[in-house]
C-alpha cells in the first residue's frame, strides 16, 4: 500500500483480546485516519478518529467507505451455549461482516482463526474455523490475511471476561518447557497476534495464513 494514502479501516471485535489490540494498534498509526468499529455494544472510549457503530451482526447496515478491514469476533461453544450459537458468531457474523467490508470497498481482510482450522476436521470447532477460511477465501479479496493462534492468553477480566480455565496454567507450562514444546504449540499473547496482523495486512498480497510460530516471531 502507498504509506502516503490516508486509511479508513474497519474492525469488528474490538471488545475482545486480540481485537482490543488490533483497535489500540490502528489509532495510534498515523497513517489511519478513520476507524469504524462494529459492535453489539459502544466501547467506553473516544478517539477523534474512532466512529463506534451499534450494530446486529445478523442484519448489517450498509458501512462506510474503508480500505481494509480486520475480524477478530469469535467465542467458545462453552461461552455460546450450544454448537448452532458457537457457528451464529464464528462462521455466520465473521462472514457477513467480511461481505459488508467488501462491499464497503475494503480489499484487504485480516481474521483471527485458530491452529488447527480444516473444514474436514472431525473436531467441531476446528471445522468451522475451516470452513470460515474457505468462505472468506472464496469472496475474493486482494489480500486476505489468516492468523491461526494457538492457546490465546490475555487480560480477560479487564474486558469483563469470563477467565478461561488452564489459561494461566498453558502460559505457565510454556514458559516451564519453552525448549520442549513446538512454537506452534506454545500459548500465545493476544497481543503478539494483533501485531503479526497490524503489519501484514497493509503488506501481504494474495491469501496469507499466519501460524502461531509466525505470529510470535511477529
Amino acid at each position: 500500500m502507498d504509506a502516503a494514502l490516508p486509511r479508513s479501516v474497519l474492525i469488528a471485535g474490538a471488545s475482545g483480546l486480540v481485537g482490543r489490540d488490533i483497535l489500540q494498534g490502528l489509532l495510534a498509526d498515523d497513517s489511519v485516519a478513520a476507524v469504524h468499529s462494529l459492535g453489539r455494544r459502544e466501547l467506553p472510549l473516544q478517539h477523534p478518529r474512532l466512529t463506534q457503530h451499534r450494530v446486529d451482526f445478523k442484519a448489517l447496515p450498509a458501512l462506510p467507505r474503508v480500505g481494509e478491514a480486520f475480524v477478530a469476533l469469535g467465542t467458545t461453544i462453552k461461552v455460546a451455549g450450544s454448537q448452532e450459537a458457537f457457528r451464529a458468531v464464528d462462521f455466520d457474523a465473521v462472514l457477513a461482516v467480511a461481505k459488508a467490508a467488501k462491499a464497503a470497498g475494503a480489499t484487504r481482510l485480516g481474521v483471527v482463526s485458530a491452529m488447527g482450522a480444516d473444514p474436514r476436521s472431525r473436531i467441531f470447532y476446528n471445522r468451522v474455523k475451516g470452513e470460515m477460511e474457505a468462505a472468506l477465501s472464496a469472496l475474493g479479496f486482494d489480500t486476505l490475511v489468516i492468523a491461526r493462534p494457538s492457546f490465546l492468553v490475555g487480560d480477560r477480566e479487564a474486558l469483563g471476561q469470563p477467565v478461561r480455565s488452564g489459561e494461566k496454567l498453558a502460559l505457565n507450562v510454556s514458559k516451564w518447557f519453552a525448549p520442549l514444546i513446538p512454537d506452534n504449540l506454545k500459548a500465545i499473547e493476544a497481543a503478539a497476534v494483533a501485531r503479526a496482523l497490524l503489519k501484514a495486512v497493509p503488506a501481504a498480497k494474495g491469501r496469507r495464513i499466519l501460524p502461531s510460530s509466525e505470529l510470535r516471531r511477529a
